[in-house]
């Protein structure tokens, strides 16, 4: 099957992200967001996608500041909600019934119920025609407890962190679920290690 380019978000799994900002005026916004991303690894900087006319990006763009709030399963609902087209004088956090939790390093409030809250400051806006890239700093990272382990590990399975994979005439929301296989860094390593070889504690 051959598919047209602009298709690639139907062979893509998306991650669920609730983008919340605050206006100049105060007004609180919650938008629902798929296209964004870690930028590699090691770093503490996100990038995201917008169309133009977002009133998240104008947002952004006045007030430098954003949470990136990581939503379950369970909120599917109230993300479809944050999803509808409001005018920008309407708080979302209220539309969804949603509780806004105090951020520590910037205006805008986490939203209560979440996984994660990423606190993150406008670093640089690469504009195009029609869309923008955000580039954000991370500057502050906070997780539930109760789904992450010591390392800061999700336990996904039990967090069911919110997923979706789009069609043609609208989105099935999803969750991740384990493969069976799991693959230490180490094994990334050319030649050094064998599938299934056990990797030295020292290496883990």
């Amino acid at each position: 099957m051959i598919l047209r380019p602009s298709q690639r978000e139907q062979v893509l799994p998306l991650p669920v992200a609730l983008i919340s900002t605050v206006s100049e005026d105060g007004v609180r916004n919650v938008a629902p967001w798929s296209n964004i991303t870690p930028i590699l690894r090691p770093l503490d900087e996100i990038v995201l996608a917008s169309w133009i006319k977002r009133d998240t990006l104008e947002n952004i763009r006045t007030t430098g500041e954003f949470v990136v709030n990581i939503p379950s399963a369970s909120m599917v609902e109230e993300v479809m909600v944050c999803a509808r087209n409001y005018p920008p004088e309407v708080d979302e956090f209220e539309e969804a019934g949603l509780v806004p939790r105090p951020s520590a390093m910037v205006r805008p409030p986490g939203i209560e119920g979440c996984l994660a809250w990423m606190e993150c400051v406008l670093s640089e806006e690469i504009a195009r025609e029609n869309y923008s890239l955000v580039i954000g700093k991370v500057v502050r990272l906070e997780a539930d407890d109760r789904c992450f382990n010591d390392a800061g590990e999700m336990d996904f399975e039990r967090a069911e962190p919110l997923s979706v994979m789009l069609g043609k005439e609208g989105m099935w929301f999803t969750r991740p679920v384990r493969s069976g296989r799991f693959a230490y860094y180490a094994e990334m390593a050319a030649g050094r290690y064998a599938t299934g070889q056990s990797i030295p504690h020292s290496e883990r």
